[in-house]
């Protein structure tokens, strides 16, 4: 079995400073998936880049302080290989890395945020169109996918605690769940609904505001999706409600 996580942690620093090893010494997943890393690797003490049994990949954005992802691993558990998505307007934000496995794909992506008023639409669209792409191209060749990562989408009513009130939002333009519903139709589950198809108040993203996470009024924009042949395979799939440490939580899911 293969235990793979993904969070965002909303700044790498502030996690460490908030456990964010303790609760790896303790959760041991095989491998972690990590958005808005807002870090490079010159930023982090030693212990924070190979905590024991670690070792971890980094892709920054070229703006210090902003966006970026990073993947830690089992040392048992190292990839054959790492890259980036390969297209300039994302990679230069640290938006996408792909760990490439025997037996699966592993891409690790930042969704950008559509922002209000839909001021960065358009380039999150292009970043769906492109990871869409990409992932198909890596099923043409008869891999398997495992996409995770913080979509910043809810997809349906069902994936957000106040549908009515967010339609005209970013995370829930009906743009961004488009996308969601072509995702799903061209092959991909969402590993979470497949084990849980109608369980409603399952949120990993809440606001700092208004007592939020306490009122469980969230948004479920955290997901690992896999290609349609791949999902004999899934074991699992869970969100870590409990775990704090970021206005986000972990997700995640086994496979075998």
């Amino acid at each position: 079995m293969v235990r793979v996580y993904s969070w965002n942690v909303n700044g790498y620093r502030a996690a460490l400073r908030n456990g964010f090893l303790s609760w790896l010494e303790e959760e041991k997943p095989d491998i972690i998936c990590l958005q808005e890393t807002k870090a490079r690797e010159s930023d982090i003490p030693p212990e924070g880049l190979a905590p024991p049994g670690y070792k971890s990949v980094w892709h920054s954005a070229k703006k210090k302080g902003y966006s970026g992802v990073a993947t830690f691993y089992k040392v048992r558990r190292k990839p054959l290989s790492v890259t980036a998505l390969g297209v300039d307007e994302f990679d230069h934000e640290g938006r996408v890395q792909i760990l490439e496995y025997p037996n699966f794909t592993l891409l690790n992506a930042y969704w950008p945020n559509s922002q209000p008023e839909r001021a960065r639409l358009d380039y999150k669209l292009r970043f769906c169109d492109a990871i869409l792409e990409h992932s198909n191209r890596l099923r043409d060749k008869g891999k398997h996918v495992i996409l995770c990562g913080d979509f910043n989408i809810a997809h349906k009513e069902i994936d957000l605690a106040r549908p009515k009130d967010n339609r005209n939002n970013p995370g829930f333009y009906p743009e961004e769940c488009a996308f969601m519903d072509k995702f799903v139709a061209e092959g991909y589950v969402d590993t979470f609904r497949h084990f849980h198809p109608d369980q409603p108040g399952q949120y990993s993203w809440w606001s700092y505001r208004a007592r939020a996470r306490e009122k469980n009024i969230g948004w479920r924009i955290d997901y690992h999706c896999v290609n349609e042949e791949f999902a004999g395979q899934l074991k699992r799939a869970a969100i870590h409600a409990d775990v704090m440490g970021s206005d986000h939580c972990p997700v995640s899911v086994t496979v075998k």
